[in-house]
């Protein structure tokens, strides 16, 4: 099996990847299309010409090794802003897609700590939802999972998603070694620190964070409705 995790940025991703890459049976990638979206945007990302080196930059290329098994199952950590025009779709409809969802207070907050100025398009709410929908025209019916019913309740929100894709749960996925993980992209060491500490999901979160400014403010505004869209079709505890 070939899982496509799709998410925003402080979403949760890096610690899910974790989770199965601390199985024996998946494989996993962390961001495959990272150099190709900072290719065509042109974006100053933290780490820039690291990331360039380190990936195949051309769409096609990406495409051709995330349709291959690369153990018994495949998991892949998708960033949803990374799907641009450039990037073909039809790969989409051979694998099992997830989206990973989070409330967007959290995540611009989160992404605001990393990242000054950023918009709807860098947290990937508006991509999440467009994905969403192009698979549920095609027929297809993808997952939906909330990092904050999985940071609830780990081992029962998991044990959902391994049944949702008929694959086993196994327990290894609720610890893993410190220190991060060999599929790591370059770019952990500049967003990777608190995971890197980590050696399983961290508890239920608090109140949601008050946002700094008014442009944040804006943008939760904008992305709340599409979080709440998407978070009608989850897997409930």
């Amino acid at each position: 099996m070939i899982v496509a995790m799709w998410s925003g940025p402080r979403n949760l991703s890096t610690a899910l990847m974790y989770s199965f890459a601390n199985r024996a049976d998946f494989a996993v990638v962390d961001e495959p299309f990272y150099a190709h979206y900072l290719r065509e945007t042109g974006l100053e990302h933290p780490m820039r010409e690291a990331v360039l080196a380190s990936q195949p930059q051309e769409a096609e290329d990406v495409i051709q090794s995330l349709t291959q098994l690369k153990s018994q199952h495949f998991y892949q950590k998708h960033m949803c802003q990374h799907m641009l025009p450039s990037v073909p779709r039809d790969w989409m409809f051979e694998v099992q897609n997830v989206f990973l969802i989070r409330h967007p207070a959290r995540v611009i907050a989160s992404f605001g700590a990393k990242y000054e100025s950023f918009g709807l398009a860098d947290i990937g709410f508006s991509q999440q939802l467009e994905l969403f929908e192009m698979l549920r025209a095609q027929g297809h019916s993808p997952l939906v999972i909330d990092s904050a019913d999985i940071r609830k309740a780990p081992k029962a929100m998991l044990t959902k998603l391994c049944a949702a894709l008929e694959v086993p749960f196994d327990p290894a996925m609720l610890a893993w070694p410190a220190g991060g993980h060999a599929s790591d992209g370059v770019w952990a060491a500049h967003w990777y620190n608190a995971v890197h500490a980590s050696t399983g999901f961290a508890g239920p979160e608090g109140p949601l964070p008050a946002l700094e400014t008014h442009a944040q403010q804006e943008l939760l505004e904008q992305a709340l409705p599409i979080y709440q869209r998407l978070a009608a079709q989850k897997l409930a505890l």
